[in-house]
């Protein structure tokens, strides 16, 4: 049992970085504010090192992990452009931003609760991953 969720709250956690560096490159460029532009940067860098940690305990347990799903990705991809095509400003840009991380911080928790015999090592992999959500959230709230 341990094992098991370990691995469910790994790939949980592989799907989340994913999408989240996968979001953070689709807005990018539509960026005007440079303070702004290195938050999301820097979040997108931390998504990226945890992605190696989470990587590590993957091969640990011989999984390949987990990609977002397709339809999570397409609808972020529909509701992205569509929006930054009727605003192109940086407040869209954080709103945006603040919806995919609280939707990210939400099913996480979910999933941290859900897989309760997880080790330790995965469940800080989650609660990190929320923590760099959640700290997004406050430092771009000026953009909103």
């Amino acid at each position: 049992m341990i094992e098991q969720d370990t691995i469910r709250l790994l790939r949980e956690c592989d799907a989340g970085v994913k999408m989240g560096v996968a979001s953070i490159d689709e807005v990018l460029d539509n960026v005007g504010d440079i303070r702004f532009k290195r938050l999301l940067s820097d979040c997108k860098s931390k998504h990226q090192e945890l992605q190696d940690d989470i990587q590590i305990l993957l091969d640990k347990y011989h999984d390949d992990g987990k990609e977002p799903s397709i339809m999570a990705k397409g609808m972020s991809w529909f509701k992205t452009n569509v929006m930054i095509a009727a605003d192109e400003s940086d407040n869209t840009v954080a709103d945006l931003i603040t919806d995919g991380c609280n939707m990210g911080v939400k099913y996480l928790h979910k999933y941290i609760n859900e897989y309760k015999a997880a080790d330790e090592d995965s469940k800080d992999i989650a609660k990190r991953l929320v923590n760099i959500e959640e700290r997004l959230v406050l430092d771009i709230r000026e953009f909103l």
